[in-house]
């Protein structure tokens, strides 16, 4: 069932600050310790009165805090205090002026984000029993007698804050709530027969109503925190009844037509139609950027745009700032709640809202970073763009432009341009949900919290990469120097050589070292071909162009895959769920990917993949499939499934695809269409690497590699005079004395590396930081304990000697590991045990093989293990 939540209508009004949960451990009845309502404002519990805003309608005391004593309200949220979400809100940033960005040293990623997903990781890998704890917490208590209680309590709550060291006791469901006295297993028994999969997911949400628990108390404004408190609720009740969190408004995304994207898109053809390839191709470069701002721009609260003077329409920007949060801001870091992008549901309405203070802060942030643009990059930014968004400010505001008529994109030759495609948010300037690296996060004290918050500077738009010679703030005093290191001063003089386009020798296309999809890349960029993502709509007016385009797509695929019925091709190219990524040639199809994205599970199924017989061999399959990569990592879907046959599995290996599928077999079972004969394949995507550029920067990095070499050579090359010494009785002289060694890359052996540890209290230490790493590893659940011979029948006949983490624990405690190799062979049993007992398509099979790497990356860290 779907749990709605509803809007109210009537003329927008300020809602209530409302009294915000108490915090963590507090006693009293719910509500107790809540702030109080801002004067002027509507009752306590209240929700922003904005006419088809995405809040959630409300009223009555607000829940009490996790682990608050006394008596509890109804919704609130029970549990014990110290459970995720507790604390300061992780990767908030703090909510400045309207849109407004950091330059080079405060652009960072959303690592809240990040955060949030890699806990969810980790609850979601837990065993079932952590889970109904955690579940146990958040739902009322089904004891007979009618008990009131709403939530589980642990009769031991964890310390406040919780202990890093502190070992997590074993769940049992016979536990007595410290509230009502019933036990857990009376809490949980609506779980008993749920699947893993909705298990999964109101895990998901549990975490981010704990999230949203921690904005609550973080926010300051008044109308963020009601609709902060308004989802909370929302989110609260959809665990409770096991429904599914949908926001009822009055209406729903998109919420103007044209979209702001579409504006844009018909202002791009409107007044640079007639432009030369080559220069209408700098234009949509500066319509990209200004797209991917408004995508990632931080709208200012009601409140602030007040205190800055009077507005004509101060209850429409309300209601839109409300939608927004609910639509496109909060679902960055809740993904339990629908996410949009802000050009997509919105349109001339909002953008003239916020397109002059836009206008203003992006100038002012061109002439700041002027000194930091590449010179090549430095016209584009600060004489183009300025002239783009003066001319389009005419259109935004004038009540007459055309670019607004939902008719315009079909124009008087009924050419549709595909917004996807054409004009979009650059997908390397997007929020990195993954990070590789940790990143020092800036946050600066000038008002309220936000939680998904994306500062874009312009050097970030273009898709530039910070230079070595600019690093992150504080990163000089937390990088250690390696001896052996390359001078600063070298690299910043190979670098520019490096970025002097003469300098780099232009490769020849047919050479056997250019990159695949060099003569592609070099076709797109001077306008020979396109690629649109297109797709066949039962609700939009049909557009002749498009279907002739799917025709041709239809027609490439038939002829490039004659064993495919032609009638199964038409009515999957055709079906309204399925888009194909087109390649266009001279005004026709010669290539396309057919695919079918499932947002829900996480991954997208590649149904065709073709390019016509007579443009093959030229990089355009390798293109095409690098375009598709950054389109989903754009709609933050990062795994590709495709069934290939005997002719394409090689293809698809120089892809990135492999055997070894990361989608859980429970996520696609039943999604995808499966093929007699053909080889399942997948690909996971990194979100950090921009992938139609990606030769560039290998071919650019090679370069400087070569650069380094020659370098060296020369300083290798020179001659040292013979030792003398040996001809004066010397018999034995140190390595490192030797005129000229050092310069040939020569160091001396790490003493103790790859060695035993002489001191036991030391190896005992190393070790049990090892196994704790392991332990708390997201795929380490299927050792945690020994196997039970209930859960695997037979698993002691074929497995003679069998380990797991926690005999390996008593082991180390008992003080068995007297040397590295015992405690190794232990960890590796452990690997090679559940190899031979699983077949390798396993679950567990897998998390063998990841926690395996994993193992021994620690050794290696801990100078255990040669490196």
């Amino acid at each position: 069932m779907a749990e709605s939540a509803g809007i109210q209508q009537g003329s927008p009004a300020v809602g209530a600050a409302g009294s915000a949960p108490a915090a963590p451990g507090a006693g009293g009845t719910a509500g107790s310790g809540s702030a109080a309502p801002a004067a002027g404002t509507e009752g306590s519990g209240s929700v922003p009165a904005a006419p088809g805003a995405g809040g959630v309608t409300g009223s009555g005391s607000v829940p009490a805090a996790p682990g608050a004593g006394g008596t509890e309200g109804s919704g609130s949220v029970p549990g014990a205090g110290g459970t995720e979400g507790s604390g300061s809100v992780p990767g908030g940033s703090v909510r400045g002026t309207e849109g407004s960005f950091r330059g080079m040293e405060g652009s960072v990623p959303a690592v809240g984000s990040a955060r949030i997903a890699v806990k969810k990781a980790q609850l979601r890998s837990s065993p079932r029993p952590k889970k109904l704890e955690k579940l146990g917490v958040y739902s009322s208590c089904k004891a007979e007698g009618a008990c009131k209680c709403n939530g589980w309590k642990s009769p031991n709550p964890p310390p406040t804050p919780p202990r890093t060291d502190q070992q997590s006791n074993a769940v049992n469901l016979q536990d007595p709530c410290r509230s009502c006295s019933h036990t857990l297993g009376d809490h949980v028994t609506h779980l008993e027969n749920v699947s893993e999969d909705e298990m999964n997911r109101l895990l998901g949400i549990v975490l981010d109503v704990e999230y949203l628990y921690t904005c609550v108390h973080k926010e300051e404004d008044a109308d963020t925190k009601q609709v902060y408190f308004s989802l909370f609720k929302l989110l609260r009740k959809s665990i409770l009844q096991m429904g599914k969190p949908m926001l009822e408004a009055h209406d729903n995304p998109p919420f103007e037509r044209p979209s702001i994207e579409q504006g844009v898109n018909s202002f791009v053809q409107y007044k640079f139609s007639h432009l030369p390839s080559k220069e209408r191709q700098t234009i949509v470069e500066l319509a990209k950027m200004f797209l991917n701002q408004i995508n990632y721009w931080q709208l200012e609260t009601p409140s602030q745009r007040r205190q800055r003077g009077p507005n004509e329409d101060a209850a429409g920007y309300k209601a839109n700032y409300t939608r927004w949060l609910c639509y496109c801001n909060v679902p960055q870091f809740c993904d339990s709640l629908p996410r949009y992008e802000t050009t997509q549901i919105f349109g001339c309405t909002l953008l003239r809202s916020v397109f002059t203070v836009m206008r203003k802060q992006l100038l002012e942030q061109a002439r700041q970073e002027k000194d930091k643009l590449p010179p090549e990059k430095r016209t584009l930014i600060l004489t183009h763009f300025p002239k783009f968004l003066s001319m389009l400010e005419e259109e935004v505001y004038s009540h007459s432009s055309p670019i607004w008529s939902q008719e315009f994109l079909l124009g008087s030759t009924g050419l549709q341009i595909p917004i996807h495609t054409v004009i979009s948010a650059s997908p390397v300037a997007r929020p990195l949900y993954y990070s590789p690296s940790p990143i020092q996060v800036e946050i600066v004290s000038c008002g309220s919290v936000s939680p998904a918050r994306k500062m874009v500077s312009l050097l970030e738009m273009i898709g530039e990469k910070r230079k070595p010679s600019e690093p992150l703030p504080h990163e000089d005093a937390k990088r250690q120097r390696v001896v052996g290191d390359i001078p600063q001063e070298l690299i910043n003089e190979v670098m520019a050589t490096i970025a002097d386009p003469a300098a780099i020798p232009e490769t020849n296309l047919l050479s056997a070292h250019s990159a695949r999809d060099e003569a592609a890349r070099l076709e797109e960029r001077r306008g020979v071909i396109e690629f649109h993502v297109i797709g066949n709509s039962l609700n939009q007016k049909p557009n002749k162009s498009i279907l002739m385009w799917l025709v041709g797509l239809q027609n490439v695929f038939s002829h490039q895959l004659p064993r495919m019925p032609k009638e199964y091709i038409t009515r999957l190219v055709f079906d309204p769920k399925h888009k194909t990524l087109s390649l266009i040639k001279d005004g026709r199809v010669i290539g396309g990917i057919c695919f079918r994205m499932f947002p829900s599970q996480g991954f997208t199924e590649i149904v065709f993949c073709a390019v016509t017989s007579n443009e093959q061999v030229k990089g355009y399959g390798t293109h095409l499939m690098n375009h598709l990569k950054e389109y989903h990592i754009k709609h933050d879907i990062l795994n590709f499934l495709t069934y290939a046959d005997e002719y394409a599995i090689g293809y698809f290996k120089k892809q990135g695809f492999s055997k070894d599928i990361k989608v859980p077999k429970a996520k696609y079972v039943g999604y995808i269409k499966d093929y007699e004969g053909a080889t399942l394949m997948g690909c996971e995507l990194n979100p950090s690497i921009p992938y139609t550029e990606f030769s560039v920067i290998i071919k650019k990095q090679k370069e400087i590699i070569k650069k380094l070499m020659e370098r060296k050579q020369v300083q290798i090359r020179k001659v040292y005079p013979g030792l003398s010494c040996f001809k004066e009785g010397v018999r034995q002289i140190p390595i490192e004395s030797i005129p000229g060694i050092r310069e040939t890359g020569w160091k001396p052996m790490g003493k103790g590396q790859g060695k035993e540890l002489k001191d036991p209290d030391q190896l005992y230490s190393t070790l049990k930081t090892i196994l704790q790493h392991v332990k708390s590893h997201q795929n380490a659940w299927p050792f945690m304990e020994p196997v039970k011979k209930t859960e695997a029948p037979g698993y002691y006949q074929v497995i003679r000697f069998p380990m797991d983490l926690k005999t390996m624990s008593e082991r180390l405690k008992s003080r068995y590991y007297a040397t590295r190799k015992l405690f190794m062979a232990d960890m590796q049993r452990i690997f090679t045990n559940c190899r031979e007992y699983n077949p390798p398509e396993s679950e567990y099979y897998k998390c063998a093989n990841l926690l395996e790497k994993f193992f021994y990356t620690k050794l290696k860290d801990a100078g255990l293990l040669e490196k």
